[in-house]
């Protein structure tokens, strides 16, 4: 049976203070909505302290979930950078990989906020391990968010990028809506 994980981004303090449910946010419950009715079954975890994230305790609430080759895994921003580091740290097979907006924070511009989250090694068999990995970027993303995706297609062996114009960092405000079906499609093709 095929399940699904969708990691959440990182939030300023000031973005959580008014909005916690990170998990809750942007496009996140349409994409879980449509593939449970799809049949999958879809967790969206809250993260611990995610403007303030700590990989370990990322980890610990990731890793309380059953994760296998019929896994589809789906990141936002630094929930694409936390899966990206997971994948590289475990040798597990999982299902499809889903990277929107990937950050990794490659100009070191947030060390105080991340601390060690992005202190890895991006494992050049990640996309081995994987059905398949995906990569949404919009042109008119953040240049760190833009730098990260380099990054990635300098390292991985295997992906699909899929790049939009007009989409910012995938995100309510500059998508204007809080439905996503090219990610939604890219999943159950």
């Amino acid at each position: 049976m095929k399940t699904a994980i969708i990691i959440h981004g990182m939030p300023s303090r000031d973005e959580y203070e008014h909005y916690p449910l990170c998990s809750q946010q942007h496009w996140l419950p349409w994409i879980k909505e449509q593939l449970e009715i799809k049949g999958i079954t879809t967790n969206v975890p809250e993260m611990p302290e995610p403007y303030r994230p700590n990989y370990q305790n990322w980890k610990a609430v990731f890793e309380q979930f059953h994760i296998d080759k019929d896994t589809i895994l789906v990141g936002h921003s630094c929930g694409a950078g936390f899966l990206v580091r997971w994948l590289s740290e475990h040798t597990i097979m999982v299902g499809k990989v889903m990277l929107v907006a990937p950050w990794i924070d490659p100009n070191h511009e947030e060390r105080e906020s991340v601390s060690d989250f992005f202190d890895f090694e991006i494992d050049l068999l990640l996309s081995d391990r994987a059905n398949s990995v995906s990569i949404f970027i919009s042109s008119d993303d953040e240049s760190p968010i833009l730098k990260t995706v380099e990054i990635l297609e300098q390292t991985l062996k295997e992906y699909v990028v899929r790049k939009f114009e007009n989409k910012g960092h995938f995100t309510l405000g500059d998508m204007g809506t809080d439905e996503f079906p090219e990610l939604l499609e890219e999943i159950i093709k």
